[in-house]
């Protein structure tokens, strides 16, 4: 429901009728006739007017392909729906006049090189065709259009011709960036150029070290790591790439933590091993002040959680600027260090029972708001290499909470639950039972483990504190100390204390 609200609220903001689609009704627990009902009271609770509220409604199951407007007389297509976007729908307005196409996206080939990405707004491309590049600063370019790609689903195929209102992919206009404008070679005329935020947040990239590296992925070493990075920049325009003073690790800056955890699990996905650090919000000097990236966070929740939202954000140097009441619900905003933001997802879902709706946008760099109180609590950290015991996980399940399984293996460093103190605590879960002639009354007893708390990528990237990683493979995330061994971890505190 959080989601069919969200998207039911921006149709209603931008004064759109929506055609509300009731689907699998051959599987739904209760009358569709109910869950129409529900749809109307939403709208109305979302101040939708007397025309949006008289919306044409379908019903229907996309497994068994028909749509009707009568539930109970199924039909044998989905004629219904087609019709009623037909009728309800209004048909684009291409306008007159020479070719334009907006550059809004990009595309990377190694074999062709870059892609421009956009909607033809005006006018028409034809492969081979000459056309101008009308860039930035005014100046424009001549080139050829090589060959056109239309999008079929998720494939492009290829196209001798596009026309005005088709997302298309030019190949062949070399040196374009994002906001350029594709136009006619004789009169060429540009579009209002769209603006890209600058990154706001960077992560640590290294490559894999712990004691199971390898052993999973295809491309573990750091000139493998390197090349995929180079790689991403070609088409991340977002994204910036700096080198530190080790030839294994990279900063590698972006939009938030959602930005570079897609970027994350898809290397991942593609076979790569490589550990990340804790995010970092960039910093910067401006007329001599400390100043940080500032966020606009707008918070849709009931009214009955209301508070406890407002509470959470403030302890994270978040200012209250409004709180619009909406039925029985809120809408709050917020102005908020990004740092702030870091983390908050997950607990405000948690705070909310799923129903908080939050989205965030970058307003500018502000003066620094000063410390935001962190996770209280320390890791668990393992003390040998081995397979995690369950007799020896039972014994220490009062110490905190584990992120591991019994049978799972482990190894030195790995942080593998969290203290329910301040403070890490190393603990041995490789410790069997020891086995002897004598039997006492209770000792034999089943153990009964909690079952473990297991992370998203993005929940892991949040939660590890500044000497800690995120291991990532293709099949596992792990949390480890930077530093392995007990003895180099208290050398390391104790150096940073006399720093």
């Amino acid at each position: 429901m959080p989601q069919t609200r969200f998207v039911l609220q921006k149709a209603l903001q931008m004064g759109k009728k929506p055609i509300v689609v009731i689907n699998k009704v051959d599987k739904l627990n209760c009358n569709p006739d109910w869950a129409h009902e529900q749809v109307f009271d939403l709208m109305f609770a979302l101040d939708g007017t007397e025309e949006q509220l008289d919306f044409p409604v379908v019903f229907g199951s996309a497994k068994q392909g028909w749509m009707s407007h009568d539930w109970k007389t199924p039909a044998e297509d989905i004629s219904a729906l087609l019709d009623d976007i037909i009728k309800y729908i209004p048909e684009p307005k291409i306008t007159e006049g020479t070719t334009q196409l907006l550059v809004t996206s990009l595309d990377y080939s190694t074999f062709i090189g870059r892609i421009a990405i956009g909607r033809l707004l005006r006018g028409k491309l034809v492969s081979g065709q000459m056309c101008s590049l009308v860039k930035r600063d005014g100046s424009i370019q001549k080139h050829r259009v090589k060959a056109l790609y239309v999008f079929d689903g998720l494939a492009k195929k290829e196209a001798q011709e596009v026309g005005a209102g088709d997302i298309c992919a030019v190949v062949g206009v070399d040196g374009f960036e994002i906001g350029d404008t594709i136009a006619d070679y004789e009169n060429p005329e540009a579009l209002e150029r769209i603006s890209i935020d600058e990154p706001t947040m960077g992560m640590l990239f290294t490559i894999n070290d712990s004691p199971f590296f390898g052993q999973e992925g295809k491309f573990v070493t750091s000139r493998h790591v390197r090349e995929r990075l180079e790689k991403e920049l070609e088409k991340n325009l977002a994204m910036r790439l700096e080198e530190t003073n080790s030839a294994d690790s990279f900063m590698v800056f972006g939009r938030g933590v959602l930005h570079l955890s897609i970027l994350i699990e898809t290397m991942r996905r593609e076979g790569y091993e490589m550990q990340i650090g804790q995010p970092r919000v960039i910093v910067k000097l401006i007329d001599g002040k400390k100043c940080e990236p500032i966020e606009e966070l707008t918070i849709d929740v009931p009214e009955s959680t209301s508070g406890k939202c407002i509470e959470m954000v403030t302890r994270r140097r978040g200012v209250m600027k409004s709180m619009e009441p909406k039925a029985d619900r809120f809408l709050l905003r917020f102005e908020m260090p990004s740092r702030g933001i870091i983390g908050l997802r997950s607990n405000m879902l948690t705070a909310t029972q799923g129903e908080a709706i939050m989205t965030h946008r970058f307003m500018g760099y502000e003066a620094w708001r000063g410390d935001i109180p962190g996770r209280q609590n320390g890791s668990l950290i393992v003390m040998d290499t081995g397979t995690a015991i369950a007799y020896s996980l039972d014994n220490l399940q009062d110490r905190g909470v584990f992120f591991v399984d019994a049978g799972e293996e482990v190894y030195e460093g790995q942080v593998i639950g969290e203290n329910n103190r301040p403070g890490d605590l190393v603990i041995n879960v490789t410790r069997m039972k020891k086995l002897t002639n004598h039997r006492a009354s209770g000792s034999d007893d089943k153990t009964s483990l909690t079952p473990p708390r297991k992370f998203t990528l993005e929940e892991a990237l949040e939660y590890i504190q500044e000497d800690e990683y995120v291991e990532v493979t293709p099949k596992n995330i792990r949390l480890r100390k930077v530093y392995l061994k007990d003895f180099e971890r208290k050398k390391a505190s104790k150096d940073f204390v006399n720093a």
